[in-house]
């Protein structure tokens, strides 16, 4: 066992008073108007940027040279803080200001959301200079209440903590006092009297007709360094994961896929059309609204029950666990097409497609990612490109081609028949017998690679393949400035 600081969510229900609701309601609203006020700020500064490039590129300067020149500071947490400190007004005294309202909820909603700005400012920046792989960002907008979630996030003093469980079934919360809990709170409570856990801060969002908390705190965690008995008996395992069935293992079982999605269809539909047939405004579509919100939710909730229930019996139940490096991206992409080029089996195509969503495998791998650490297991991510399908499991030879609909794997050189999707994981597993240890992938580690074969973290080693650009790289931009350009210093307080 080894004793290693991280930082662990407790995850909790609430079960407010209409009270507490109206103080969670108002706190989520305040913590949506903060983050606008800040992109705002930042949108100001920009445009201001763009407008002086624009003079200097039509007065016959380079544009190159105009952004160079150029210096529009865009503001950050603490200038946007302290300008809207003098002028918030307050209605306790009559002031008026840009929100005299301020005093009623916590100030900690307030730093959080313009820290949020500041990270979506930075990761649109990041992604356009190419320092940020994976797929685009795009420009932050404005959050709309009523489409945007409700959230805010609470700190506080751990030397003198105002977030903590009074009792088992309490939270207590600052300036919103102690909250009832649908669940327990027991592990929490018991950790952070141990003095192994000290909390750092709590969020509060809204799913449905349901309000969480997620507890953040700094735990010592005891991480086992190997395997159990048990786990090293198993061995290694191969996990196939798809839409037929949502795993197919190298011992031969085939996990049942829940098809949640499917399952909730018909009734989120009807509801669905019964608030579109609604007029805005009226009590019977927010009533159905909610309604409707509700099923979503409980949809939701099944799945990652599923998804908690099969990555922890994959974690705990082997030493090694083989999975494959999914384009989860490009195999949901949409095969409509264009107008002058459409696509064919348009309707086929998605209804695979909702399918691959419900299954979720980027998820499941992201929670095999930290699961393995906990329990002391490894997990080894395949190349994308391996023909783990395509190779016999008994003779490895590669067939050529293997279409979809072929459903039992029939080898030609040695007659062997056995399910296509066993196949796959019996040879995902005689690979994570064969490759060595370092190719593994522990959580809080550099990853295999994202969809541009590069490093899914900016500062990563990247032993093959190209650096991570995206197409509206600064790089490969001809023309006058536009408002997906980042300003040349974006974070200049």
């Amino acid at each position: 066992m080894a004793l290693i600081e991280q930082l662990r969510a407790y995850r909790l229900t609430l079960d407010p008073t209409p009270a507490q609701l109206q103080a969670l309601t108002r706190h989520a609203g305040a913590a949506r108007w903060a983050y606008n006020h800040a992109i705002a700020a930042k949108r100001t500064a920009h445009e201001e940027w763009r407008r002086q490039v624009d003079e200097l590129v039509a007065a016959g300067v380079d544009e190159a040279a105009a952004r160079a020149q150029v210096r529009v500071p865009v503001p950050t947490k603490p200038a946007i803080q302290k300008a809207l400190n003098a002028a918030k007004g307050d209605s306790r005294l009559g002031i008026e200001g840009a929100c005299p309202w301020w005093w009623e909820v916590s100030t900690y909603a307030f730093q959080s959301a313009f820290v949020d700005a500041d990270q979506a400012w930075k990761a649109w920046v990041d992604s356009h200079r190419g320092q940020r792989a994976g797929r685009r960002v795009g420009y932050p907008r404005f959050k709309k209440r009523g489409r945007a979630r409700d959230s805010f996030r609470l700190h506080h003093n751990i030397k003198q903590p105002t977030i903590r469980a009074a009792t088992y079934r309490r939270l207590q919360l600052p300036r919103i006092g102690e909250v009832r809990l649908h669940d327990s709170a027991k592990r929490l409570s018991r950790a952070v009297a141990a003095g192994r856990a000290v909390i750092q801060s709590v969020t509060i969002s809204r799913t449905g007709h349901r309000w969480y908390a997620s507890v953040l705190v700094r735990q010592q965690t005891a991480v086992p360094d190997r395997p159990t008995p048990r786990q090293t008996a198993a061995g290694v395992v191969g996990v196939d994961l798809g839409t037929r069935h949502l795993a197919a293992l190298s011992t031969g079982e085939l996990i049942a896929n829940p098809r949640v999605k499917a399952a909730h269809a018909r009734r989120i539909s009807r509801v669905a059309r019964a608030y579109a047939r609604t007029e805005k405004g009226s009590r019977r579509r927010e009533k159905l609204r909610q309604r409707l919100g509700r099923l979503h939710h409980r949809e939701a909730l099944q799945r990652a029950g599923a998804a908690h229930a099969l990555t922890k019996r994959l974690a705990t139940g082997w030493a090694t666990i083989v999975v494959e490096d999914l384009n989860v991206a490009g195999m949901t992409r949409s095969a409509r097409g264009t107008i002058h080029a459409p696509g064919r089996n348009v309707r086929a195509k998605s209804g695979l497609n909702r399918a691959l969503v419900d299954v979720a495998p980027g998820e499941l791998r992201r929670q095999l990612e930290y699961k393995t650490a906990w329990y002391g297991s490894t997990l080894v991510v395949a190349d994308r490109w391996y023909p783990s399908s395509k190779t016999c499991s008994a003779c490895l030879s590669v067939k050529p081609k293997l279409a979809l609909a072929e459903r039992t794997f029939c080898c030609a050189e040695c007659g062997h028949e056995v399910d296509r999707d066993i196949n796959a994981a019996i040879n995902l597993a005689r690979l994570g017998q064969q490759l060595p240890a370092q190719l593994a992938v522990a959580p809080g580690t550099e990853e295999t690679s994202n969809a541009r074969r590069a490093g899914v973290r900016p500062s990563s080693s990247r032993a093959s393949g190209q650096p991570a650009l995206t197409r509206e790289d600064p790089r490969h931009r001809r023309g006058s400035p536009r408002r997906s350009d980042p300003p040349v210093v974006p974070t200049a307080a």
